[in-house]
């Protein structure tokens, strides 16, 4: 499947990317991540503590265990604070 993978913030720096298409077969967020993270340094850097991301599946807050079937868009970004 293609996803639209998006990233935001220190996430996208560590990247080098603000977004791509990404074809993947992972069934969870989980195994994408994995896939991302072994493609290259960069990517590994971005995603070496995923208690420091938050996932969005198709623009809704996600855990590492959403299924990706049917899914068009991921995002990647740090924890929000407000104020």
């Amino acid at each position: 499947m293609t996803l639209n993978v998006l990233y935001f913030a220190w996430v996208r720096e560590r990247v080098g990317l603000p977004g791509e298409k990404v074809e993947t077969e992972a069934a969870t967020v989980a195994d994408l991540v994995r896939e991302l993270a072994a493609r290259e340094a960069r990517y590994a850097a971005a995603f070496v503590d995923m208690t420091a991301v938050r996932v969005a599946v198709d623009q809704e807050l996600a855990g590492l265990d959403a299924p990706l079937a049917g899914v068009r868009e991921v995002a990647f970004f740090p924890p929000m604070t407000g104020g």
